[in-house]
């Protein structure tokens, strides 16, 4: 069996193809979405998902999230007294998705199809792969976020020919793909994106209101504790936005109450130049794939972060209509993964589905080129490979070396769509010796091929013979070798995993520790009281005694958060 993941920046979702249709896969807690989130028990063992995400407030040191932002790159996460990469931190929470897999299915899961964002460069698509290694899956196939969500959406359309456009905005990335159907295929027109735009950017901007609106000091945003809190804060606002007109935001820091109201207006304004940002590549798309916007069809919504008003406003203004909102935009990228995983397996209910994608930028070298005036402009991006090509692709061109009898070229391998490389991205470097001839008689073969799941493999060796120089592009030096894998997979098993049969407990013990420090007075010491209660029962190990001490324990939970989050001015004692 083969699962379909999205692993997410907020959240992640698993999902299996079985019965001829897309299944999600619950995590212990009974829902869905598992959030994008680890932290490190005082007693050293791993908490993903919701216990993990209440620790974000209580135990800032020892959680991490968002950490998806930061795949292929080198940045390192502390949790406690151990460091992680974003990859072994998205390993943890792929582990948990597949422990919940094989709870579900009753046999154990080793091949998963895992989607990523569109415009996710080569390194970032290998952090991916590692991640997958590192959980003890095979990674069968990477398939874009947009590409997954049109299979799902696609599956169900009994018309004829159409053209539709899928719009993902997830918690940390955006990205837009035009598509084509017809007669049981499904052509990627065009895709565009922004990794660094999501709705984590929404909640940024209220941040940094409410940091405005108070003059708070710039040591305010050091105290992590009370920025978790802040920003738990600002996203459940930017969600009650949705049902309400106003919602407030309370919180106390050095021993000061500080509050903002946030209205539908106000996070209009806030969010103007992210808005913006998102228009960019929704027109970019239309352009590449040579489709106005009334051509579309349908737009289809993917990510949570559709879910804002104001964002499905933007869509309606843009095409004149109203988006399509029958699919959930939570689940709709897993379920096609998981279709993407059925079609690996060969299942019979998809045989007459095919799907083609493109490669989602420009791939090019870095070369020199000489004026009629005879002068040199060294930096200047050569593309190979156009963005929007579908995929898979294999092109080539021939370069000169610079001077007559020179030793060797470097082919230096750059993603974007700038004219000079400084204003690309570096994704790697390969090296070609010559025989010091004249610059003719060492021209040189630079092809690069384009593989569906966004690797990409350069090939240069000269055009009159000789060895030919390979390279899989790693990242420029970030990213972690075969050897690294193998170290990290031996210390990552070393780690002692929450029980999942115990992840119920252990969320409500967090988010009981989360409402206490949001508490004063006698109901800080009720709930304090009641932890301590619990936490003797589950010592017990009676099933039907812990049962009532959870629902004991959750009904006052519940009643305190909502007392913290709709009373915020008043204390626990009624005082104003």
């Amino acid at each position: 069996m083969i699962i379909g993941i999205d692993l997410g920046t907020t959240n992640s979702l698993a999902a299996v193809w079985r019965d001829g249709k897309s299944q999600l896969v619950p995590n212990p807690l009974g829902g869905y979405l598992t959030p994008s989130c680890v932290s490190l028990d005082e007693d050293g063992s791993v908490l993903v998902g919701q216990a993990a995400r209440e620790r974000l407030q209580t135990h800032p040191e020892r959680s991490a999230a968002l950490f998806k932002r930061y795949m292929g790159s080198d940045k390192r996460f502390t949790l406690g007294d151990k460091e992680f990469r974003a990859e072994e931190l998205s390993s943890l929470v792929l582990r948990a998705l597949k422990a919940d897999a094989e709870a579900m299915l009753g046999h154990a899961v080793s091949e998963a199809v895992i989607s990523v964002p569109a415009y996710f460069s080569d390194s970032q698509r290998k952090a991916t792969r590692d991640a997958g290694e590192l959980a003890g899956l095979k990674v069968e196939r990477l398939v874009n976020e947009p590409t997954a969500a049109a299979l799902a959406y696609g599956l169900h359309q009994s018309e004829g020919e159409t053209q539709f456009l899928v719009f993902d905005l997830g918690g940390g990335t955006f990205d837009v793909s035009v598509l084509e159907l017809y007669e049981g295929v499904m052509e990627v027109r065009s895709t565009a994106g922004d990794n660094f735009l999501g709705g984590e950017d929404f909640v940024n901007e209220i941040v940094q209101k409410f940091f405005d609106t108070h003059a708070l000091p710039a040591s305010a945003r050091d105290d992590r504790r009370f920025m978790q809190q802040l920003l738990m804060q600002a996203e459940s606002a930017k969600c009650r936005l949705s049902a309400e007109p106003v919602a407030r935001i309370a919180l106390r820091w050095n021993e000061e109450d500080y509050a903002l109201d946030l209205s539908a207006e106000l996070l209009a304004q806030l969010s103007a130049p992210l808005l913006t940002r998102l228009r960019m590549p929704v027109e970019r798309s239309l352009r590449d794939a040579n489709i106005k916007s009334s051509d579309i069809a349908t737009v289809v919504l993917a990510g949570g972060a559709t879910r804002m008003p104001l964002v499905r406003q933007l869509v309606t203004r843009m095409f004149g209509r109203f988006p399509n909102t029958e699919m959930n935009p939570d689940e709709v990228v897993v379920a096609g993964a998981a279709v993407m995983a059925g079609l690996k397996m060969k299942d019979q209910a998809l045989e007459e589905i095919v799907m083609t994608d493109v490669c989602p930028y420009t791939l090019g070298i870095n070369t020199t080129r000489t004026t009629a005036a005879g002068q040199n402009l060294p930096g200047q991006f050569s593309p190979i490979i156009e963005r929007n090509t579908i995929v898979p692709v294999s092109r080539q061109e021939t370069y000169y070396p610079m001077e007559e009898g020179q030793a060797g070229i470097e082919v230096q391998v750059y993603q974007g769509e700038s004219r000079l490389v400084r204003d690309n991205i570096l994704l790697g470097v390969l090296h070609v010796p010559l025989p010091r001839r004249s610059r003719y008689e060492s021209a040189v073969n630079v092809r690069f091929t384009y593989d569906v799941n966004g690797l990409l493999e350069v090939e240069a060796g000269m055009q009159q013979g000789g060895a030919v120089q390979r390279l899989v592009i790693q990242g420029g030096g970030t990213q972690m070798t075969a050897a690294d894998i193998q170290r990290r997979l031996a210390e990552l098993a070393q780690l002692k995993i929450h029980p999942r049969e115990l992840a119920v407990n252990r969320a409500l013990l967090a988010q009981a520790e989360r409402v206490y420090q949001m508490t004063r007075g006698n109901d800080r010491d009720l709930l304090a009281n009641e932890i301590v209660l619990f936490e003797q029962t589950l010592e017990t190990q009676e099933e039907r005694a812990v049962a009532r001490g959870s629902e004991r324990l959750r009904r006052l939970v519940d009643y305190l958060e909502r007392a913290a989050v709709f009373a915020p001015e008043f204390d626990s004692e009624g005082g104003q």
